[in-house]
């Protein structure tokens, strides 16, 4: 059970909105592929939830001497781009997620997305399924100073919400995600997308659920409280 309805609700977006940590790692693995790098599915775990900058620096210690990162990346990002053409209703949204959104709008909670990814992303990802205007706000790189897991994304979301962050729920797939979110003071709910949650974590967040669905009916059943 959640301690208390919520004033707002704060997605991150890859992985948890939408099924796109899937599809980069797909893409990351052809990209890999096709430029011949040693790079593979443990070289692109531990960048999930992570700034540009600091998984610029762990591919280039992965990568090895003489392979250029810039050059991995553009190959990444071509492939990734190739998936999205071929298919417009990718990335697909994760279970429950039109549920809970809707659930939100009809209980009148402001919704708002804090992601790594650029407002370009967000906006693709948004109006492929017909979401660009359910959201009352959207944080993406560039809007805040320190990157996940620093609690900035969290906090920026929370302040144009014009919402106390402490009366916010923060819904996360990745380690980094959980943890900006709760140091921000968000109460936070891990939904694991490609990673496994740690025991520890649960020291962090309220809750680990399966999926939006469960999300969705924890917030149903959460009772309303004061938020003076």
């Amino acid at each position: 059970m959640l301690p208390f309805l919520p004033d707002a609700i704060v997605f991150d977006m890859d992985g948890l909105l939408f099924d796109s940590e899937r599809l980069y790692l797909e893409a990351f693995l052809a990209a890999a592929n096709e430029g011949k790098y040693n790079a593979g599915r443990d070289t692109f775990l531990p960048m999930l939830g992570r700034s540009w900058q600091e998984n610029r620096a762990h591919l280039s210690a992965q990568l090895g001497p003489g392979a250029s990162v810039d050059d991995f990346r553009a190959l990444w990002q071509r492939q990734f781009e190739q998936r999205l053409a071929a298919d417009a209703a990718l990335p697909a949204l994760k279970t429950g997620a039109r549920e809970l959104i809707d659930l939100a709008v009809t209980a009148g909670l402001p919704i708002a997305i804090a992601t790594s990814s650029s407002h370009a992303t967000v906006q693709h990802h948004l109006t492929a399924h017909g979401l660009s205007d359910h959201f009352h706000a959207v944080v993406a790189h560039g809007d805040y100073a320190r990157s996940k897991p620093q609690p900035d994304p969290y906090l920026k979301a929370a302040e144009r919400l014009d919402v106390r962050p402490e009366r916010c729920l923060a819904l996360e797939d990745s380690l980094n995600g959980v943890r900006s979110a709760a140091s921000a003071g968000m109460m936070t709910i891990m939904v694991p997308d490609l990673i496994e949650p740690p025991l520890a974590i649960s020291e962090v967040c309220i809750a680990i659920a399966c999926d939006l669905v469960e999300v969705a009916r924890l917030v149903r059943n959460a009772k309303s409280t004061s938020g003076t």
